[in-house]
Parts: C-alpha cells; sequence; structure tokens
C-alpha cells in the first residue's frame, strides 16, 4: 500500500504545471471532449508507466542491492532538482495533434510521446526499483496522473490561475529529496 500511496502523491504533485498538464489543457481547449481526452490519458499513461515500471524492476533485479540503493536514491535527489524546472510546452508539439487519429487517437499518441523521458516516467523506473511492487507503482503513478490532468481537463485555465505551480513542485521536490536521502541512509533497510 505504501508504494502505491507514494507513488501517487508524488506523481499527482510532480505533475502540476508539468507540460502533459498543459497538453491536457490545449487539447481540452481543441477538442471540448473531455471524457475521451481523459480515456486518452488513461490508457497512455498506463503503457507508458506500464514499460517504465517494467524497466525499474528489471534494474532492481538485474543491480547489486547496494548499488541499487545508491542508484535510485540518487534518482531521486536529481528528480527533485528536476522538479524545480519550470516545464513549456512546445509548440510543435500542439501544431498537427490529429493527423486523422481522432480525439482518442491524438491524446493518445500526444500524451504517450510527451511522457517519454518526462518526470514522471523516470520517477516511475525509479519507483518500481525502489519498491519491487510493479502493479502498486504503476497503479499509483497513473492515478496520480489522473489526479492531476483529470481536473485540467475539465477545469483548464481555471485551476492553473489559482494554484501556485512553484509552491506545489518544491513540496513535491521536498518529497523526493527526502525519499532519496532516506534511500541513500538506508532508513527502513529498503534495499
Amino acid at each position: 500500500m505504501d508504494a502505491f500511496l507514494i507513488s501517487t502523491g508524488i506523481v499527482a504533485l510532480s505533475e502540476m504545471g508539468d507540460k502533459t498538464q498543459l497538453l491536457a489543457i490545449v487539447l481540452a481547449a481543441r477538442f471540448k471532449r473531455p471524457w475521451t481526452i481523459c480515456f486518452g490519458i488513461l490508457i497512455a499513461t498506463l503503457v507508458n508507466h506500464a514499460v517504465a515500471g517494467l524497466l525499474g524492476v528489471g534494474v532492481a533485479y538485474l543491480l547489486d542491492p547496494h548499488v541499487l540503493r545508491w542508484a535510485v536514491g540518487l534518482s531521486f535527489l536529481a528528480m527533485a532538482g528536476w522538479l524545480l524546472v519550470p516545464d513549456r510546452l512546445e509548440a510543435e508539439a500542439t501544431a498537427r495533434p490529429t493527423n486523422g487519429l481522432g480525439v482518442l487517437g491524438a491524446t493518445l499518441v500526444m500524451f504517450f510521446l510527451a511522457e517519454m523521458g518526462d518526470k514522471t516516467q523516470v520517477a516511475t523506473i525509479a519507483l518500481a526499483a525502489r519498491y519491487h511492487d510493479l502493479a502498486a507503482v504503476v497503479g499509483g503513478t497513473t492515478a496520480g496522473m489522473m489526479l492531476a490532468n483529470a481536473p485540467a481537463v475539465f477545469l483548464g485555465e481555471a485551476i492553473a490561475r489559482r494554484v501556485r505551480m512553484n509552491l506545489v513542485h518544491g513540496i513535491a521536490a521536498a518529497v523526493f529529496a527526502a525519499l532519496g536521502v532516506l534511500t541513500l541512509l538506508n532508513v527502513g533497510q529498503f534495499f
């Protein structure tokens, strides 16, 4: 249960103001089909995070526990720093989003590609390596993505104007930093 809750919380916080959340707002404004967009986000995230989680579990299996502890701890610290760098939605990402795919197809493709190498994908790899519980981590990171992006689809800019993203990112960075330090110090015998 810890793996699910921590994965959900970390991703929900780190996703606030992220480029995929901005993409959700753009798609909602363009297509005005919120349920279809949310379904596309869910499917794209499940596939992307399942692949990332499998990679994390594989890394955990291949590495010596001492090396893994340092790799995961340092990756959590790197994620803390990365969260403090604001995201922007690249103009070319929204230039021609459909290419005949329809709303669902466009959302699936754009979200899957936007998540490649994104903070939440890297976090999913690290969390899966840390917790060794693929289902809980992928379920948690996907739930976190939906917690952050579904309201963006339905409420969009109204939320963005009221929430201080730098504060949310600071909290998420602090959580990642704490997890990194605890992992490096081997507190709780994580590995």
